[in-house]
């Protein structure tokens, strides 16, 4: 909910909670038609926010969407405290969404069981990422910082045929703020412990009558949570500057067009894990401090990620719309990473990703009478190439040098269509066909003594892997769906929907150790079945939102990796399948003219039912489904959250709170002793809103418990000699203040 004046700032949230009182507490009719009058104009002012969402590709009533979906707008953010896309997690239900292991930036995204475990390029994640209607193919850069941003949305369940690719397990959607033409600037500093020293900036204007411009750009600094205590070197730092620009051309009334650029560059230091046992052969012990560590190598890490997009918007008649969006994006990643984290130079993984895509999407839009569809067509190119090296010090020094590109083709065309039966009734229609090509070459070279990849020269000791293959891939993804409008605050709905992510190559593949390596892992469907509630309550003080599903998962994709003496054998499985049910609650009531209560509450009951694992080292397949469990999946994620709001010093103060809890969690398919234990986060903040309209004051305080949650690692219980099992933790407790102004 956007503040633009003082009235709206000093009102509107008081419009949340107005009148609840008088249901909760006991109401006292009004003794004359005046105190009548002003009563509804109470219970009016109290209904809740009228929350706009873009899931169905055209700007719609949250309420009347039949789809599983959280949006969070930009001051809820604000007030909240959210200041990176992974916190949304404690939003969503049965939502994962954490850095990746020894990254700062890169993204591990989970909906409902599927997602993508490992960030290797080449690997497609199972949630989709959008900037605006940009989908993102990596996950590299992908954990946003949150700056000028109009919402977040957060889809739940296959949304393959209205949106890009591989959104097999969901969608989220970065919304940027859109150009108005107004005059407006807004600055934001904020200071926090660990030394967090932030500066966000933004603004718009109108050049003309007909172009606008905006651009928006941020500095984002913090000291580490900790040390390689063997170099002074700080640990879980952040050193990142971001910027966007944008332009709106309106050519005609009915014709305009806007362009946006971003690029966002990452210095903060490699991520070093921590130790969970002794070294075998240094010796050293874990560290005291959960975010200290020791390494062998330099602690440069460079991600740097920018893009350019250009949309057409033509409004050919009342009924007709035409957009078309073309998109390019680029990644490059040079880092280090110390598996083992010891002095001692063995295990050291210094890597180097880019990639690069275009797209281009052409959406047919119409509404009319009864019927509503979009329709498109979608090509996608990419490139991801990379190369690490492995050095292992195991009586000789040696490094296992991986590497090569994946190239994708992509074609796609997709329908999605409602037919307003009636007052009640409606009906949805859907499908995306998908056609995929991919060339893949990949070589895993060993050699003596410590080498860099991609740096020339050397004989290869040993040749593990060595080939160029293609394949190709396509599906029909359909959706068929129902809408039952009981009246103005109920609707009821329900839905099949298949979702669909291709198949591709292992870019570890070991042909050495697997002779099938080279061979493509198949695609993964999962069919889901949603039946769900959108429901308000008590003159729409009482918002409740539910869903049930159940998912049928085939041929679902796990990236394996083991030890086998001095080697990783890395392996692509196809699960058999697997059966994923559960529920979603989201609800939002006002309880007086100042108090808001949020609960969201998700339980996901996910097993295999065959997994058929190739065992590198004994040469054999075993059905394994009664030792797996799914990845970054608890059974239950819940939030309970309150929001209060105050006259204070002449503006207006506005207090949250909320308790977030997720459950056991495994951060592998297989039990370890990295898995988590569940936990519960405690986050408070205070936001103050002057009287004047243009400045603000938030105190916000994150993890007030300072609870230490592993979140992701390694697990090589012996390898090279070592045992290398190395944990990554949440967030300790931060505290920020932050200064903000704009007109």
């Amino acid at each position: 909910m956007a503040h633009n004046n003082k009235t709206t700032r000093l009102f509107q949230p008081n419009m949340l909670a107005l009148a609840v009182s008088s249901v909760l507490f006991g109401a006292v009719l009004p003794a004359t038609a005046q105190q009548q009058t002003d009563d509804a104009a109470k219970k009016e002012e109290a209904a809740l926010e009228v929350i706009q969402v873009t899931a169905r590709r055209t700007a719609e009533n949250l309420q009347s969407v039949p789809v599983a979906v959280t949006s969070i707008g930009a001051e809820d953010l604000k007030q909240r405290g959210i200041e990176n896309i992974t916190t949304v997690q404690q939003y969503s239900p049965n939502t994962t969404m954490q850095v990746s292991r020894g990254t700062n930036s890169t993204l591990t995204a989970y909906i409902r069981g599927i997602g993508q475990q490992d960030p290797l390029w080449g690997f497609e994640p199972g949630v989709g990422i959008y900037i605006d209607d940009v989908y993102m193919a990596r996950p590299q850069g992908a954990a946003l910082d949150i700056y000028d941003v109009e919402r977040i949305e957060v889809l739940r369940g296959p949304q393959g045929t209205l949106y890009g690719r591989n959104t097999i397990g969901g969608a989220v959607k970065y919304v940027t703020k859109a150009l108005s033409g107004d005059n407006e600037f807004a600055v934001r500093g904020t200071v926090g412990n660990y030394g967090q020293k932030d500066l966000k900036l933004s603004g718009q204007t109108a050049l003309t009558d007909k172009l606008f411009i905006g651009a928006a750009g941020a500095v984002l600094n913090r000291d580490g949570f900790g040390t390689y205590l063997n170099t002074g070197d700080e640990n879980y730092n952040k050193d990142i500057t971001t910027g966007r620009l944008s332009l709106q051309y309106q050519a005609t009334d009915n014709l305009r067009f806007s362009f946006a650029a971003d690029e966002t560059r990452d210095d903060s230091n490699s991520k070093g894990g921590h130790r969970l046992t002794p070294s075998l052969l240094t010796k050293e012990t874990p560290p005291d401090n959960v975010y200290d560590s020791n390494t062998s190598m330099p602690v440069d890490n460079s991600v740097e990620t920018s893009g350019q997009s250009l949309t057409m918007a033509w409004d050919v008649n009342n009924d007709w719309t035409i957009k078309a969006v073309s998109a390019r994006r680029e990644g490059v990643t040079d880092t280090n990473i110390d598996f083992d984290s010891t002095r001692l130079p063995s295990l050291d993984v210094p890597a180097f990703y880019e990639d690069e895509q275009t797209s281009h999407e052409l959406q047919f839009l119409y509404n009319s009478g009864n019927l509503k569809f979009a329709s498109g067509l979608y090509k996608f190119n990419g490139e991801a190439c990379g190369a690490f090296g492995t050095v292992i010090v195991a009586g000789a020094g040696v490094t296992v040098e991986n590497g090569g590109c994946v190239d994708t083709d992509s074609m796609a065309a997709y329908a999605q269509g409602t037919y307003q039966y009636d007052e009640k009734w409606s009906f949805t229609l859907g499908g995306r066909y998908t056609e995929d090509d991919k060339d893949a070459q990949v070589y895993r070279y060993m050699y003596l003594g410590y080498k860099l990849p991609r740096v020339q020269g050397g004989t290869p000791l040993q040749v593990q892997t060595d080939f160029d293959k293609s394949a190709s891939f396509n599906h029909f993804s359909p959706r068929v769906g129902f809408e039952y409008q009981a009246n103005d605050d109920l609707m009821v709905y329900g839905s099949y929907t298949d979702g669909f992510k291709s198949g591709g190559f292992d870019m570890r593949a070991v042909k050495s150790l697997n002779p099938s390596a080279d061979e493509p892992y198949q695609p993964e469907t999962v069919d889901t079945f949603e039946l769900g509630i959108k429901s308000e309550w008590l003159e729409r003080r009482l918002r409740l939102n539910a869903a049930v599903f159940a998912a049928a998962y085939d041929d679902m994709q796990v990236t394996v990796q083991r030890a086998v003496g001095n080697n990783v054998a890395s392996q692509v499985l196809n699960a058999a399948s697997a059966d994923i049910n559960g529920i979603e609650l989201e609800a939002t009531a006002v309880a007086t003219d100042a108090l808001q209560f949020n609960l969201i509450v998700g339980y996901t009951d996910a097993k295999f039912n065959e997994v058929i694992f190739y065992d590198a080292a004994s040469k054999t397949s075993t059905d394994v489904s009664n030792l797996w469990s799914f990845a970054n999946t608890p059974e239950l994620t819940a939030t309970l959250g309150t929001k209060y709001t105050v006259a204070m010093m002449g503006g207006e103060l506005v207090l949250n709170a909320n308790l977030a809890h997720r459950s056991e969690t495994q951060i592998f398919e297989l039990p370890s002793v990295l898995d988590s234990g569940g936990y519960t986060l405690l986050n408070a903040g205070a936001t103050w809103y002057a009287p004047d309209g243009h400045w603000d004051l938030s105190l916000q305080g994150r993890n007030l418990g300072n609870k230490q949650v592993r979140i992701a690692g390694y697990n090589f219980p012996l390898l090279a000699g070592e045992q290398t099992i190395t944990a990554y933790y949440n967030d300790p407790r931060t505290v920020s203040l932050t200064v903000g102004y704009r007109f």
